[in-house]
Parts: structure tokens; C-alpha cells; sequence
């Protein structure tokens, strides 16, 4: 089995800065993509940033100029900078990775359990 863990939300205020963490841990061979999501209440669950293993990045547009994705492949962890944060940054950020597993070397994608981020004054 693989778990994600996130770490880093909270509360904090409009303009203001927050880092996320993700850790991946378990049966895991490699992991292609690590990816954070996020829900806001009564809205669908959409991409924030993802980065590939080599190093590519995608990132919703409402987050480019204001938001990093950067991972450590050794670590099997991925990281979020958000700074300018504003209230509609508000929601659950949810940690994502398409991974292959050990051994059966099958494909997997796994989500961890989700980190609140509350921007407000």
C-alpha cells in the first residue's frame, strides 16, 4: 500500500504565504506524477499544479505567477509555495501521484486525505 501525507495549510491572511508538503511512502518503484488539487465548498475538485518526474510543470491559470510545484524524487515528495494568497484560494488541497508499485510494477494513483487552507482577514 502507498500513503500520502500532507502538511502546511492553515490559516493565513489575504497576501500572505503558505507551504504545502506532500510525502509519498510505501510500495512505491517511481513515481511519475505529483500533482496538488483542490475543492472549495459546493465546487468540483480542480487542478492546481503538477510536475512530472523530469521536472515539467503544469498550473491552473488562476495560480500561475503566484505558485510554485517543485518535488524531491529521492524523497518521493512534492511541494506547493503559494504566495499572494487570496480568499478564493480558499479550500481542501488534496496531494495526488501517479506512481508505479513495487514488485507487481503496476500502475496507481493515489490521494491523500487532504490539507484546509483558509485565506481570510
Amino acid at each position: 500500500q502507498v500513503r500520502l501525507v500532507e502538511s502546511g495549510g492553515g490559516l493565513v491572511q489575504p497576501g500572505g504565504s503558505l507551504r504545502l508538503s506532500c510525502v509519498a511512502s510505501g510500495n512505491i518503484f517511481s513515481i511519475n506524477v505529483m500533482g496538488w488539487y483542490r475543492q472549495a465548498p459546493g465546487k468540483q475538485r480542480e487542478l492546481v499544479a503538477r510536475i512530472f518526474r523530469g521536472g515539467s510543470t503544469n498550473y491552473a491559470d488562476s495560480v500561475k505567477g503566484r505558485t510554485t510545484i517543485s518535488r524531491d524524487n529521492a524523497e518521493n515528495t512534492v511541494y506547493l509555495q503559494m504566495n499572494n494568497l487570496k480568499p478564493e484560494d480558499t479550500a481542501v488541497y488534496y496531494c495526488n501521484a501517479d506512481l508505479i508499485a513495487a514488485i507487481t510494477l503496476m500502475n496507481f494513483n493515489y490521494w491523500g486525505q487532504g490539507t484546509q487552507v483558509t485565506v481570510s482577514s
